[in-house]
């Protein structure tokens, strides 16, 4: 069963979403999404981790709550950002040092970031442990940093420890 189906929960979420996104539940919708969700995890078995394991799924919620709350956040922000006059706007790059050597928790920081509109993670320094984040509008770099430490790597962190 492993060989046809290596993540079983990334199979159903696969499923699941296309079913949602689905204009309409037809039985070529399912086939579709079941032919999805088989083939998707087997043509990335070897890009994930072996043993990643979700530690505490509460903490997996709340870390969703707080990342769906700050995409919508962003793009109102960034919505005013953009309407406004461009030479407002100071983009620039900044490092996030990481506090964790795992590489999956230092890719889910990065895809966060990347997610949530006005930032992008460019690189992911393995050797200096530092995440290397390009923001539209940047102030302060180092409270940027430490707002995304907070918010997204010690919860990530917390789920994955």
């Amino acid at each position: 069963m492993m060989r046809i189906l290596p993540r079983p929960g990334l199979s159903l979420l696969i499923l699941g979403l296309w079913l949602i996104l689905a204009p309409a539940p037809t039985r070529g919708q399912v086939l579709i999404g079941l032919a999805l969700a088989v083939a998707l995890p087997l043509m990335t078995r070897r890009f994930w981790p072996a043993d990643v394991r979700l530690r505490r799924p509460g903490a997996a919620l709340r870390l969703l709550g707080i990342v769906l709350t700050d995409i919508v956040t962003a793009n109102l922000l960034v919505a005013r950002q953009v309407l406004g006059p461009p030479e407002a706007l100071r983009p620039g790059f900044f490092e996030v040092p990481l506090d964790d050597d795992e590489p999956f928790v230092a890719t889910l920081l990065g895809s966060i970031v990347s997610l949530t509109p006005g930032t992008v993670s460019v690189d992911v320094d393995r050797p200096r442990r530092v995440l290397l984040v390009h923001a539209l509008h940047l102030e302060d770099p180092a409270a940027a940093a430490a707002q995304i430490k907070a918010r997204y790597e010690a919860p990530l962190r917390e789920v994955f420890a």
